[in-house]
């Protein structure tokens, strides 16, 4: 059972989705989902109409949203094809599924506090910027000297 909430509450009829209207309701390209199909990140095949055509249905959007989010956390997609292979293989590889899931929460943590050091500077230098306009100085911040015959 895939758990994910689903970005649109909308229902989806019972012939599925066309493939624009999947990019839509998941907010990816319609290339991104062709990728994932030939990647092998999907862990169903998505429908096809008797022309072909490519039919989505909830479990399929589901399981975008999950990659998707996997993918802009900067899951690699070797690594979400693993995670697709797994779920895919069915049950008995949970403990698999999770330790995959925690190194990838333990790469995004590190990245996180990464970014918050990051935002301290950024939020040091407003501080400073605020204080000079406020105080009518601002044009005593740093800034490099350039040399008069560099040109």
């Amino acid at each position: 059972m895939l758990e994910v909430k689903p970005r649109s509450a909308r229902s989806i009829p019972p012939a599925g989705l066309s493939i624009a209207e999947a990019a839509r309701r998941t907010g990816v390209s319609v290339h991104t989902l062709r990728y994932y199909e030939r990647a092998g990140l999907v862990v169903t095949p998505v429908d096809r109409t008797q022309s072909g055509r490519r039919r989505y249905h909830t479990e399929d959007l589901k399981w975008i949203s999950i990659c998707t989010k996997l993918r802009s956390t900067g899951m690699p997609i070797k690594a979400i094809r693993r995670y697709a292979q797994l779920v895919c293989a069915g049950p008995g590889n949970e403990q698999e599924r999770l330790a995959l899931l925690e190194a990838h929460r333990a790469d995004v943590t590190a990245k996180l506090a990464e970014v918050q050091e990051h935002l301290k500077l950024i939020d040091h230098k407003i501080d400073v910027y605020r204080g000079r306009v406020a105080a009518g100085d601002a044009d005593h911040l740093w800034a490099p000297n350039r040399r008069a015959d560099a040109h």
